[in-house]
């Protein structure tokens, strides 16, 4: 049977409020074996643990301050995000966090929060180098500012991964540079203008996780609806005919990839 993980998706969102046990059902029928849960603020700090808690062993928190929620109170909201990651990590009763994420850089709609959010970046990449927990990435239009300051810390971190990838062959050999970090290929793959089948080529499989970032992105042929992780199988084969390898393999070495950075001392 086929395992894979989802490694981005955003289960706790409200778009699951309706259905979410019978999303996650959908996802475990069509082999998703574990799915990943970045915050992305401090209310969903709490929103993640509570689908964490409740599907224990199956899906798994991270904490962190997403870019685009950035604001003029971001050192106030990293200072409480910071000792809530803290109480986790030490907790006897929560799951414990496995990354510092969803945190990153992006300037696609607005540069009004630029320092801010490079400030607030570089602070949760300290965290990562302090819990040695992984980075889960995201970067829109940012990519040189991202790279610039991740090499000051290259050699302390831990690793993580660069979510959404969509860039080019060259793009692709800037961020794989950093040895211990993943690309995360998620729905774009499948779209119709999409470069990526192409880009992903020149790309070991042994660098490469899967995701959906659900409920955005939906691949083909889902387009225009809800995504989720079930979805994930469609980015699977997606991947496998590119590579032009087995949807078997190409699982296998996915799942791999994902436990060998988020979860090396589990089994599946």
């Amino acid at each position: 049977m086929i395992r894979i993980i989802d490694t981005h998706t955003h289960l706790d969102g409200e778009e699951f409020a309706d259905d979410r046990q019978e999303v996650i059902e959908r996802a475990q029928q069509a082999g998703v074996c574990k799915v990943f849960i970045p915050a992305i603020d401090l209310p969903s700090v709490t929103t993640v643990m509570q689908v964490c808690s409740a599907n224990p062993g199956y899906a798994y928190p991270m904490i962190g301050l997403h870019p685009e929620e950035v604001r003029a109170d971001w050192q106030q909201v990293l200072d409480e995000m910071k000792q809530l990651l803290l109480a986790n990590l030490q907790s006897a009763t929560q799951p414990h966090a496995i990354a510092i994420g969803e945190v990153g850089l992006d300037y696609y709609w607005s540069r009004e929060f630029e320092k801010e959010q490079l400030a607030a970046f570089e602070q949760q990449v300290l965290w990562s180098i302090e819990t040695r927990l992984p980075l889960m990435i995201h970067c829109r239009k940012a990519q040189q500012e991202m790279v610039h300051l991740l090499k000051q810390y290259e050699k302390e971190l831990p690793g993580g991964v660069f979510h959404c990838f969509t860039g080019n062959e060259k793009e692709a050999a800037e961020l794989l540079r950093f040895d211990r970090f993943l690309l995360g290929i998620g729905g774009v793959l499948t779209f119709k203008k999409s470069h990526l089948p192409e880009v992903i080529k020149t790309i070991p499989l042994e660098r490469i996780v899967l995701e959906t970032d659900s409920p955005y992105m939906a691949p083909v042929p889902m387009r225009g609806k809800r995504n989720e992780p079930a979805f994930t199988a469609h980015v699977l084969e997606k991947m496998a005919e590119a590579y032009g390898l087995s949807p078997e393999d190409v699982a296998a070495q996915t799942t791999a990839n994902a436990m060998r950075l988020f979860l090396p001392e589990e089994k599946l």
